[in-house]
């Protein structure tokens, strides 16, 4: 389990992520930093789900800053993916196990009653909560299908957030679709590693996704530099007054912190 909260039910902990594979193994210009980019790609660490639950997948993006003060950029789609493992299917259950005991033993104490006569002790406000506590956070493994998330990662050199966007839920979908892609993931994976250079200064890149072209483009070198981010989504979140606020306080230099969840 990542972190200390063992009061959640298992289902609303978080767990210990790792890295599975990277491509290309190495490059010399751009180690790659196996923990940081694990830390980054999934903040919360491994999360769990069931058919009841929300699994659309979530989009997200970092920065890793290095102490020469060069900058890589990460853009992560994060999904569920059914647990076939029949052994963690197995542990959960028994986790729920352990967490509904736990649970039943609070009720038991909050009402001052022993085990000998723990049905007639029980008021029914008490056993109205627990029955809806073992209901709504339970996992059966003969009723529910388990779920664990996972993530795609692009590390590039400039931030493309949107063709960087568009080429990770095209690679998703192509992973999830009934009907595969022309060619195997591998060729797609290798193409845009390999095949699809950085457009020059001043100049805008088209080149084929999985299933779409996608275009690229970057500024000049009398330009503002690359914003691939759409304000939009800061003024929504912000809200004007703050955003503003924030602008000042840029231009007139001051420390800035932003804190959520």
């Amino acid at each position: 389990v990542a972190g200390e909260n063992f009061d959640q039910s298992p289902l609303r902990r978080t767990f210990k992520s790792k890295v599975l594979a990277h491509y290309p193994q190495n490059i010399e210009w751009n180690p790659f930093d196996q923990d940081a980019v694990n830390m980054l790609c999934m903040p919360k660490g491994l999360s769990f789900r069931t058919q009841a639950d929300n699994r659309d997948p979530q989009l997200h993006s970092f920065i890793i800053t290095r102490e020469d003060g060069s900058r890589t950029y990460g853009f992560v789609l994060t999904f569920y993916e059914e647990v076939t493992s029949k052994q963690i299917c197995t542990a959960m259950q028994t986790l729920y196990q352990m967490h509904n005991a736990e649970q039943y033993s609070s009720v038991c104490a909050s009402s001052s009653c022993s085990m000998d006569s723990l049905a007639s002790s029980i008021d029914e406000g008490d056993a109205t909560s627990l029955a809806k506590l073992q209901r709504y956070n339970s996992y059966d493994i003969s009723r529910d299908t388990l779920y664990v998330s996972k993530c795609i990662c692009l590390i590039t050199p400039l931030p493309f957030m949107q063709a960087c966007k568009k080429f990770l839920i095209q690679l998703y979908k192509a992973v999830t679709s009934q009907q595969p892609p022309p060619l195997p993931l591998e060729s797609y994976i290798h193409n845009i590693l390999y095949e699809v250079p950085l457009p020059p200064p001043g100049r805008s890149l088209k080149f084929y996704g999985v299933y779409e072209p996608i275009i690229c483009q970057r500024p000049g070198p009398n330009e503002l530099p690359l914003s691939d981010y759409p304000l939009r989504e800061v003024f929504e979140l912000l809200g004007l007054e703050n955003l503003v606020q924030v602008f000042t306080c840029v231009l007139l230099e001051m420390q800035i912190l932003l804190y959520s969840q």
